[in-house]
């Protein structure tokens, strides 16, 4: 009696040691191959930073301001890497041709602390984002200048205060 009860006891060890060494399971092929869509790029990453550059400039944090433009082109770049070609057009120069004339003027009122030019460049990146959506047949998704009273619930204050 004794002797089945070692022999099982071993029989159970030995199955549980397996499990134990083989580790978590490998991701599936589909997770490892998952890539935002666009719009989830724009969601997740160009809006947000959108607005809070905005709100940078409204707190008159401009290194935060001029982090956020950074950050803004940063993940436009990496909109384009993701996603070539967008309805046979080439994403990364649609991009480019719309936010290059913006991205310098921001960058410029930034550096000069220029709330007036800040404002008037804000509005023609904002422009410009449109008119990529209109191209695009995205024309449903209008972007606009925030508004101070009504902060995004994704980054209401998550602006640093100088």
């Amino acid at each position: 009696m004794v002797a089945i009860a070692v022999a099982a006891f071993l029989a159970i060890a030995l199955v549980s040691s397996r499990s134990v060494s083989a580790g978590p399971e490998a991701p599936s092929p589909a997770a490892i191959r998952y890539l935002p869509s666009i719009s989830d790029l724009m969601i997740e990453t160009i809006q947000p930073r959108h607005e809070r550059l905005w709100r940078a400039e409204q707190e008159g944090n401009w290194d935060f301001a001029a982090y956020e433009l950074r950050a803004l082109r940063g993940a436009f770049d990496r909109l384009g890497r993701s996603h070539p070609t967008d309805q046979q057009t080439s994403l990364p120069q649609m991009i480019a041709s719309v936010t290059e004339q913006p991205f310098r003027e921001l960058n410029g009122a930034i550096q000069a602390k220029d709330g007036t030019a800040f404002a008037k460049t804000y509005a023609g990146l904002t422009d410009a984002c449109n008119s990529c959506h209109q191209a695009l047949n995205h024309g449903v998704v209008e972007i606009r200048v925030p508004s101070r009273t009504s902060p995004s619930d994704l980054n209401g204050n998550d602006v640093p205060h100088n």
